[in-house]
């Protein structure tokens, strides 16, 4: 029979470090004998099994670094997209997500475009979940694994999860660190208590040292479980907060990589839940607004919000400037109106617009109908509408924008009647834009379908007979910094 000492003297040897199970101290005679290691079998048989998910969130070009790490290593992670952000600045093109997938990783869902689900209503919750993984579904992938933007969920953001099939959804911070989390376990069991809220370490940032990835699994290993990683940024220098350079990720995969050979083992998500692939089901539509209804939620800026100038409205901007947003006194109508002030203006421009959103603020709209934009304001200096849509994959592109309208130190309404809606297109937003030093003011927002729509206080502008070509990545800021995490 072989000593438990020589057990641990072999551990050491495959791992370079003593994993402490419970085992007897070494005594003078274990430390001269030479017997060989025990057969796998009986390793197995001391030791628990831990089980590594190493997982990515958002869809971030630089995790390519980690791609070609893990696949040198015989190993496979789970990249949890936002099908929104793919072909866009900084993320991964779906060509570059395919061969992820072909390689052998898990394509798993976090939402069309980042938002914390429970501050949505329940139908854009369910449009944000499922028609994530319809979109997901449609370019090829198989996808049953969820991850809460923000790591925000509730029981009804999880039942929302479970009803668009996927088979399970993870959180953050459940499990123990030395950041937080004290009363923690190291890892959580296999298979998890409740697989729509499954436990997982903080998420790892630029403060995090190769010795803290190594401890995660290592205080695991003491019991056994599952532990998962979550990464964002893989790059240099700190490029971001939620940052891990290429060289300890490398170094922690060496590390971990002979610690397979125990029962320790890297799996993706899907294979630690396992279960059925359910068919994906898109999320309720939002109709769009009958004819001479005004499809602008929160047109008159009356309902305040927290995060955003007002309610269902968001900033948009970009180039190299600086924007502020401001509460505007007096308003058209009402007692709100938004001020967008510009200064250091070298390029791009700023904008208050409807939230990009699936249907909830964003308005709904028909391909082939015109719509009429039309937004009060002030202005120090010349501006225009910018018009964007989003099309039946619920990506948002800009369109075109309007003919310019003349500054006006008094309120005057600006309006345009949009070309026919392009094939494909289900959403549109917009906003008066400001591209130069200077402010504007805008107030009581309206946007009706041209059949039906009432009459303008002023006369209309004709529509360009060519739209201009559509260029350049959406320049929408999010409402939440996806620095935030999750």
């Amino acid at each position: 029979m072989t000593s438990p000492s020589r057990i641990r003297r072999w551990l050491y040897a495959a791992t370079g470090a003593v994993l402490t199970v419970g085992l007897l101290p070494m005594t003078a005679t274990d430390a001269v004998a030479t017997a060989a290691p025990p057969p796998v079998a009986a390793r197995a048989a001391i030791l628990p099994t831990t089980t590594i998910s190493l997982t990515f969130d958002d869809g971030i070009a630089d995790q390519a670094a980690a791609v070609s790490a893990m696949a040198a290593r015989g190993m496979k992670g789970t990249f949890f997209i936002n099908s929104g952000f793919i072909g866009g600045d900084g993320f991964f093109t779906l060509a570059q997500l395919q061969s992820i997938a072909a390689a052998g990783n898990e394509i798993g869902g976090h939402t069309v475009n980042h938002p914390d689900l429970t501050t949505l209503s329940t139908d854009e919750a369910t449009r944000q979940v499922c028609n994530n993984r319809v979109a997901l579904t449609n370019w090829g992938f198989t996808v049953t694994s969820f991850a809460y933007p923000f790591a925000s969920s509730s029981p009804a953001t999880e039942a929302i999860v479970k009803g668009c099939g996927y088979n399970s959804a993870r959180g953050l911070g459940d499990l123990r660190t030395r950041f937080g989390c004290a009363r923690c376990p190291y890892a959580s069991p296999v298979p998890p208590v409740d697989p729509f809220e499954t436990a997982a370490l903080d998420q790892v940032d630029n403060t995090w040292t190769l010795k803290d990835l190594q401890d995660s699994v290592t205080r695991a290993e003491r019991t056994g479980g599952w532990v998962q990683f979550t990464f964002h940024h893989i790059c240099a220098n700190n490029c971001d907060p939620l940052s891990v350079s290429p060289t300890v990720f490398g170094q922690f995969l060496n590390w971990l990589a002979p610690r397979t050979l125990i029962n320790t083992r890297v799996r993706t998500v899907a294979q630690v839940i396992g279960g059925p692939v359910a068919a994906a089901v898109p999320g309720p539509v939002a109709p769009a607004a009958a004819p001479g209804v005004n499809a602008v939620v929160n047109p008159g800026l009356e309902t305040a919000s927290s995060t955003t100038p007002a309610d269902c409205f968001s900033i948009g901007g970009y180039g190299s400037n600086t924007a502020a947003f401001t509460a505007a006194s007096p308003a058209h109508g009402g007692s709100s109106a938004v001020r967008t002030t510009v200064t250091n203006y070298q390029s791009g421009d700023a904008k208050l617009l409807p939230t990009l959103d699936l249907g909830a603020c964003a308005p709904t709209v028909v391909s082939g109908h015109q719509y009429s934009l039309r937004t009060w304001y002030t202005s120090t200096a010349v501006t225009q509408f910018a018009v964007y849509l989003r099309d039946s994959g619920d990506v948002w592109r800009y369109w075109t924008s309007s003919p310019w309208f003349a500054p006006a130190d008094s309120f005057t309404q600006a309006v345009w009647v949009t070309p026919p809606i392009p094939d494909g297109m289900t959403g549109l937003s917009f906003g008066l834009n400001i591209f130069a030093n200077g402010n504007i003011v805008t107030d009581d927002y309206g946007m009706y379908d041209q059949a039906g729509a009432p009459a303008a206080k002023v006369a209309a502008v004709q529509a360009p007979k060519t739209a201009p070509a559509v260029k350049g990545p959406v320049e929408i800021v999010a409402e939440e910094s996806m620095g935030a995490g999750g």
